[in-house]
């Protein structure tokens, strides 16, 4: 992957959220709150003190208290609203400056992990705010709504126009599973801020990627944060990317181009709820009629699979899990699914990463787009084998930055590669059959 050319804006990101703030921070910081106000699951880990060491560490234990004596300031409804989009988009900007180089502290740059406690530190202090004006709750859901989409990057996707510059739009995942170890990082999510706003100078030409951010929840995408995101991008149009990818977290030491999505849900997610079920697509969304249980990418997975794109092996994966026609119980199908059968899984299971695959591809085709997208797996994020109690090793650090800067060169690979390269015998295509991780893959 070549260095990237960013963007001029990015450097001034640290002292534009400064300045935003400034004047509530030179005096003894008000408080507005009210703390008998219930949290959410992901924000009472927040005091713990690895998260509290992250932000420390990153430079980003700011934010969230600025973010809340800001708030004390706000006198209606719509200052609220220009408050929390113009925080939620410095706050990315801020973090993809970090990711790029262009930030403090002593973890590694490409960490995704501050952004993902400052955002809770944000949402804490919404969640948690004592207007003087009336705020009923659906307001104050719009609010949380839009500081959620502003700090994910979802609302600042912006392609350079310009003859012969490809587009593409990835996604990339918050930390999960934090129950089991509070520490963990999402490579997916780090791959997103690396590499958003950047421009891949590629043989072929100018490559431009745009990113954004999702969260490990359910409800967010059955209200149609995905589609939001996405459609400006999918649909025919000046607007439409040359090819989009989601990128999450699979099973270890490789990644996987995913072949098929599957319309199967299920698992816990980061506030701990359960679903079990079919993906049901909001009102108002396009889509497909009937329903699709499984819809297939149009990544070009041979041309990828071929290339020397990094250190990881990288595995074109077309397996599935279904109920066959006039079956009862669940079967893996090695070479994809068979007609008239119901998903269980997808190749990258039936967690959320399977739920961004499904419901992009399944836009792509509802608008009747031609263009490239579908699902990249990255491997699993390790600390060292003696690591039990620290938030970072060499061993985390090296693994983190090789598998971003193998993102990017997939992506290249993937925006780049001609026709002819796009498709490749599925049987003859090599696949890995074992090591699948027993937890769901983000």
């Amino acid at each position: 992957m070549r260095p990237p050319v960013r963007r001029s804006i990015a450097c001034t990101i640290a002292s534009a959220t400064l300045a935003l703030l400034a004047p509530v921070a030179s005096q003894a910081a008000p408080d507005c709150s009210d703390r008998s106000r219930p949290l959410t699951v992901e924000e009472q880990r927040l005091p713990r003190p690895e998260p509290q060491e992250v932000l420390a560490r990153s430079g980003f234990d700011d934010i969230g208290p600025q973010f809340a004596a800001a708030l004390c300031g706000v006198g209606d409804l719509a200052a609220a609203e220009r408050l929390i989009s113009s925080s939620g988009d410095q706050v990315w900007d801020r973090a993809t400056a970090r990711a790029q180089g262009r930030g403090s502290g002593d973890l590694p740059t490409v960490d995704d992990r501050p952004l993902y406690w400052a955002r809770l530190s944000m949402t804490t202090a919404l969640r948690q705010w004592t207007p003087s004006f009336s705020l009923d709750e659906s307001q104050r859901d719009q609010l949380l709504w839009s500081l959620e989409r502003h700090s994910r990057g979802q609302t600042s996707v912006d392609f350079q126009r310009g003859k012969g510059i490809k587009r593409v739009l990835i996604s990339g995942f918050d930390p999960f599973q934090l129950d089991g170890d509070i520490r963990r990082s999402n490579p997916s999510g780090a791959s997103a801020l690396a590499l958003d706003g950047t421009v891949l100078n590629t043989e072929s030409g100018p490559v431009r990627v745009e990113a954004a951010m999702f969260p490990v929840l359910w409800k967010p995408f059955e209200q149609g944060m995905v589609e939001q995101t996405f459609l400006p991008h999918v649909q025919p149009g000046a607007d439409q990317v040359d090819l989009f990818a989601t990128v999450s977290q699979g099973r270890p030491g490789q990644f996987d181009i995913e072949h098929w999505n599957g319309r199967w849900h299920t698992g816990v997610d980061n506030n701990n709820e359960q679903r079990d079920g079919v993906a049901e697509i909001p009102p108002g969304i396009p889509t497909v009629e009937p329903p699709q249980e499984f819809v297939p990418t149009t990544q070009p997975y041979a041309a990828i699979v071929r290339a020397n794109t990094g250190r990881f092996p990288v595995f074109h994966n077309t397996e599935v899990t279904e109920i066959p026609a006039g079956g009862t119980e669940p079967v893996v199908r090695p070479d994809g699914p068979t007609p008239g059968s119901a998903a269980r899984a997808g190749g990258g299971g039936s967690y959320l990463s399977n739920e961004i695959a499904y419901r992009t591809t399944l836009l792509r085709d509802a608008v009747g787009a031609d263009l490239r997208g579908g699902h990249v797996h990255t491997p699993v994020l390790t600390f060292a084998p003696d690591n039990e109690d620290a938030i970072v090793d060499p061993v985390f650090a090296q693994n983190l930055q090789d598998i971003v800067s193998q993102v990017g060169a997939i992506v290249e690979v993937a925006a780049t590669a001609r026709g002819d390269e796009t498709t490749a015998d599925v049987a003859k295509t090599p696949r890995d059959r074992t090591g699948r991780v027993p937890a769901p893959s983000m």
